[in-house]
């Protein structure tokens, strides 16, 4: 029972003890004086901070806690205008001020609890407690700010590996041993380490693509890719010198050594060359070459492989020990040598930074101008540069390799030995040069000194051309003594133009080269990014895609049922075989723009009869044209030569009624248009007589009603249309009568439907009569 009461006891002092800590750790909350969220951004706090600094400034308020309220509001915008007080206090609850007095006291009363209950230290350091793991990476720690300004400039220089991860990550504290000898390794050799907490830099995780933890991604010129393998050394290792470019270091032999060395004249950069007897480049050398490959070009000589015997004999290379030469305008003499075993990176740096520039580099951008004669800032930091003008060649010129030995003979760090091609750079070189014929197509050398980064400059120019004789020297030498002692000799002044860059790519390459980056960026977000960032491209793909291929398959299946409505399998079609410009007929279904020369028209029978026209949809019209077995060749005919420019709407259909099989039919329909058809008398002996052929009746099956046209007399040439116009509502008897169709000739019978056109017109337009029906009867 005792035991019970002491473990309650226990526990009831650990929860004080954890609401002490916590109460004294809400004393000061910045977040909650001046009223903005955690996830704030800079513009909103100091907004807040503006408006609560109006309202509590004692000199407005008379509040008496107007001025301790204002101390606060003051501290708090000093804590969390401050990204790194800011992300202190997001850590630990304090802006690191008394970091060390807090963190000693927190230590003494944990060391008397733990001395009074004998509490192992584990029970409170939990492995995911961030104060103790952050000690590992918290020199390596980004925020935002830091990262924009600092890193992604930095890249273009050396890649960086950065590490996200979070609190309560076992993967996390699984990885930590092999990332911190990794670190350890890949930071000697130039590689840049960061870490981001995805908790506390939310945005900064948000915006480096990285939605889970742990991630390890690379960033090199700006680029961000992720590893996406085991988390190992020799992995993580092959990741970084798999973000560095493959053409940074050339593999030279004895065959390539000289097209190599001999490359400075073209790309106007020193020549780097390593010897050592590993077969791959090391990645302490593909770094340096990525660093510097703006100044210098790197090659690498494998001396353990047959076929360098020859430069290791001229250069008098020790071959058990890596070697580095640097050569500048002759390439049969290193410029400048090192050789170390264990070669660390900064006394490869500091080599390389000794020798970024030819003797005497040819000025080929404004960059490399700026960096080359600087401009002056003071007396005593006074940077004068020599510059030659004169004419492109392919092989040094006798003034050149004069200018280029005087150069090598008085290296001064006051003095900067340069040249220009002065056809390339012409507006530069015109305004160093005096207005004059004795400078045409001759070199010429300047003195000049940098005033301003806008151009002004003052300088001299010999007077007479270089042509690179002792005398040329003997002057050039004369006037740098005197230089030295008044730097009045320089008395002309000019602002020179910017120039051209020289070795820029042309824009199809600098095209080329933006369309393949992208293009490698798309791949690599397709198939490794994280997913989140694709969804919004990905949706609008397959919206795009669904709409497309859902049109489609609509359109088809809505054509199709068409078709199938329109042209049952059973029904009938009239083929009639015509000339070359007469329009011909198809049993095929026709689709509904029509083939020119094609007129689909259907015999309406007792199988096609509820198909096309009982059952016909609405908004549809059925034109049938009346013939008989003699006339049905010439009626068809003309009857498709006069309907062809209608057969593009989709509501129309033709189709032809034989009189000599349904008579009675006709007949019947016609009784519902008494003017023109009057109600037949059984004592009538003409009335089989009657001649109907060249009707033409559209037949509208849905809402029952027909219009009709009556054709053409043969006899007279007087229009008869069966239309709500004024026609002759009696049929004359004794014009039909004795009179047979088969013995007219097929010119007066096409001429029945002559102004059957005009009609159609009329018909689209709805201004025909219309003779509704009570019902469709049926067709026997």
């Amino acid at each position: 029972m005792e035991v019970k009461k002491l473990s309650i006891s226990w526990q009831f002092l650990i929860v004080l003890v954890l609401i002490l800590q916590i109460l004294s750790a809400l004393d000061f909350d910045p977040y909650r004086v001046l009223g903005v969220s955690r996830t704030a951004s800079q513009a909103d706090i100091k907004k807040a901070y503006k408006k609560l600094a109006r309202e509590w400034h004692p000199d407005k308020n008379k509040d008496p806690g107007a001025e301790d309220k204002f101390i606060q509001i003051s501290k708090a915008y000093e804590i969390l205008s401050n990204e790194e007080k800011r992300s202190h206090y997001d850590h630990y609850g304090d802006a690191g001020e008394n970091q060390g007095h807090q963190k000693q006291q927190r230590e003494y009363r944990f060391r008397h609890f733990h001395e009074n209950f004998y509490f192992d230290e584990p029970f409170f350091h939990f492995p995911f407690n961030s104060e103790r793991r952050d000690s590992i990476d918290e020199k390596y720690l980004l925020h935002f700010s830091h990262y924009v300004n600092e890193v992604v400039p930095d890249s273009f220089k050396k890649p960086y590996l950065i590490k996200i991860t979070s609190d309560w990550c076992f993967s996390c504290i699984h990885i930590e041993p092999v990332w911190k000898e990794v670190v350890q390794e890949l930071e000697g050799l130039g590689v840049g380490i960061g870490v981001v907490h995805a908790g506390y830099e939310r945005r900064l995780a948000h915006h480096l693509g990285a939605h889970s933890t742990p991630a390890i991604l690379g960033i090199i010129n700006g680029k961000i890719s992720f590893f996406h393998n085991a988390v190992v050394r020799e992995n993580l290792r092959q990741f970084v010198e798999s973000l560095l470019p493959g053409n940074l270091v050339e593999k030279v032999t004895d065959k390539n050594y000289v097209r190599f060395l001999s490359g400075w004249q073209q790309e106007n950069k020193p020549r780097v060359l390593l010897f050592d007897q590993m077969p791959v480049v090391p990645l302490l050398y593909k770094l340096t070459a990525f660093a510097y490959k703006d100044y210098l070009s790197f090659g690498y000589v494998y001396v353990g492989l047959r076929g360098a015997e020859e430069m290791t004999r001229q250069y008098n290379v020790n071959v058990y020990a890596p070697t580095i030469l640097i050569f500048k305008e002759h390439i049969h003499k290193p410029a400048d040598v090192i050789q170390a075993r264990g070669m660390k990176k900064q006394v490869i740096g500091d080599f390389i930074t000794q020798n970024k520039y030819l003797l005497a580099a040819r000025l080929t951008s404004q960059k490399l101008f700026h960096e080359l004669c600087p401009v002056k800032r003071s007396l005593r930091q006074r940077k004068y540069c020599v510059v030659l003008l004169t004419a492109e060649a392919t092989k040094m010129s006798k003034p050149f390799e004069a200018f280029l030995s005087f150069a090598l003979a008085n290296t001064q760090d006051t003095v900067r030995f340069v040249h220009v091609y002065s056809d390339r750079q012409q507006e530069f070189a015109n305004t160093l040069l005096p207005d004059s014929d004795t400078f045409h197509g001759k070199s010429a050398v300047s003195i000049l000194e940098r005033r301003n980064t806008a151009g002004r400059v003052v300088y001299k120019t010999l007077e007479d051309p270089w042509t690179g004789s002792e005398s040329d020297k003997f002057i050039l030498l004369g006037y740098l003594d005197q230089l030295r002692k008044d730097p009045a000799l320089l008395s002309s002044e000019a602002v020179l133009p910017d120039l051209t860059d020289e070795l820029a790519p042309i824009f199809l390459l600098r095209w080329l080269y933006s369309a393949s980056d992208y293009i490698s960026d798309s791949w690599d977000s397709i198939f490794h990014s994280n997913w989140r960032e694709m969804m919004p491209l990905l949706s609008l793909v397959f919206s795009a895609l669904f709409i497309l291929f859902g049109t489609v398959i609509i359109q088809a299946f809505s054509d199709s049922n068409e078709e199938r409505e329109s042209s049952p399998p059973d029904k009938e079609e009239a083929h009639e075989k015509t000339g070359k410009t007469e329009p011909s007929f198809t049993k095929e279904p026709s689709s509904k723009i029509p083939k020119k020369g094609f007129v689909e028209v259907t015999e309406l029978t007792d199988v096609t009869y509820t198909s096309n026209l009982v059952r016909l949809r609405p908004g549809h019209i059925n034109v049938v044209l009346i013939l008989s077995n003699s006339t049905k060749t010439s009626l068809l005919q003309k009857f498709a030569l006069e309907v062809y420019t209608f057969t593009g709407s989709s509501c129309l259909h033709f189709s032809f009624l034989s009189l000599d099989k349904h008579r009675e039919w006709l007949e019947y329909l016609l009784e519902f248009a008494q003017d023109v058809a009057p109600i037949p008398n059984q004592y009538d002996k003409h009335f089989m007589e009657r001649d109907y052929t060249g009707y033409v009746l559209a037949l509208n099956g849905h809402k029952k009603y027909f219009c009709l046209f009556k054709p053409q007399k043969t006899v007279e040439e007087e229009e008869a249309m069966g239309s709500c116009s004024d026609l002759d509502s009696s049929l004359h008897l004794g014009e039909s009568r004795g009179k047979s169709s088969s013995g007219l000739g097929s010119r007066p019978i096409k001429g029945k439907l002559s102004k059957l056109s005009l009609w159609m017109e009329r018909l689209l337009e709805g201004s025909l009569q219309r003779f509704y029906i009570p019902s469709w009867p049926e067709l026997d």
